[in-house]
Formats: structure tokens, C-alpha cells, sequence
């Protein structure tokens, strides 16, 4: 497992994106055996932004490690929490809330699903996305509903957006205000 410890404190910390209060988002990201270290990096930044941490769970398809993943989370890494998990298996053995999946094969579109406090969203492997037993131990499938004739969003992109709607839906008297 690793922390990333906030550069002023020493703690690992989350910061909040909502102005005038403490109040932090209570959910997750996490990215399954990730293909590429550019998309964990900004799907890191997204994290940070958000207020949401992020689990990275190996074997990813490049040696990880915050230095792989600086050029694209910038200095957003060391504000972000950001948690590695050496496999499914020891993942599954960690305590967290619904996990739900993004998926093309999602049962749910992501503008009719409703989240909920503690949710965790499963983004999969860039080249072949979530495995079917992942799919079957996951509580929820949400896909992001796109133009026919389109295969996929980039993850750090589908991340992103469903990142947003899930705060959008969270956040403090539901609104997020610059």
C-alpha cells in the first residue's frame, strides 16, 4: 500500500474542492491492472481535484510508482491519496463501499444511476477493460452512453466524467461552486 503523504503536513490528506468547508466527498476511484501510466496520472489529477482517492490495483502493464506517473498527475500526486493494492485479490480483502463498475457493458446509464456515499468506481484495463469475474463481484454497471458506431472512451476520460457525476450528485447541497 502506498500514501502519498501531503508536502506541508507529513499526512496523507485529501483536499477538499468544495470553498468554505471541510466537508470531502466520501468515495473512490479504483483502476484495474491499468495498461498505462500517462492515464493513471491524470486519472491521479482527477482524484486530487475531486477530492476522491484513488486505488491502483496490480499488475499494472508498467512498472508503477509515483515517478512513472508524474508527468501527467503534475503536482497534483502529492495531494492526492492514492493507495496500491498488489492484486485483485488482496483489493478485495480491503474494506470499501459499493463498488460499481464502469463499463461498455454497463446495465445502467451513468445519468440514471444514483450514487451513494462510500461508492467506489472500477474503471478496467485500457486494452480489454474488466474481466468477467470482476464484472460479476462488482454491485452496480454503469456505462457512459456515447454515439453509435464509437467502441470506447479513453479511461482517464470515462474516469472523468463519471468522477463528475458522481460529486455532482455527492457534493455538499449538490452543487459544486467555483
Amino acid at each position: 500500500m502506498l500514501c502519498r503523504p501531503h508536502k506541508s503536513s507529513g499526512k496523507p490528506t485529501h483536499v477538499s474542492p468544495y470553498p468554505n468547508t471541510s466537508e470531502e466527498i466520501p468515495a473512490r476511484i479504483a483502476l484495474y491492472q491499468p495498461d498505462l501510466a500517462p492515464n493513471v496520472g491524470l486519472v491521479i489529477r482527477t482524484g486530487a481535484c475531486l477530492g476522491l482517492a484513488v486505488d491502483v490495483i496490480e499488475p499494472c502493464g508498467f512498472a508503477f510508482s509515483m515517478a512513472a506517473v508524474r508527468s501527467h498527475a503534475l503536482d497534483y500526486g502529492a495531494q492526492a491519496e492514492v493507495v496500491r493494492h498488489a492484486s485483485w485479490q488482496a483489493y478485495q480483502t480491503a474494506p470499501r463501499g459499493r463498488l460499481v463498475a464502469l463499463t461498455t457493458k454497463g446495465a445502467t446509464n451513468l445519468w440514471n444511476f444514483s450514487f451513494q456515499t462510500g461508492d467506489v468506481l472500477l474503471i478496467g484495463r485500457e486494452s480489454v477493460g474488466l474481466p468477467e469475474d470482476v464484472h460479476g463481484v462488482a454491485d452496480a454497471r454503469v456505462v457512459i452512453p456515447m454515439v453509435s458506431g464509437v467502441r470506447s472512451l479513453n479511461m482517464a476520460v470515462a474516469a472523468a466524467i463519471a468522477a463528475g457525476e458522481l460529486v455532482r450528485q455527492l457534493s455538499p447541497a449538490n452543487s459544486c461552486n467555483p
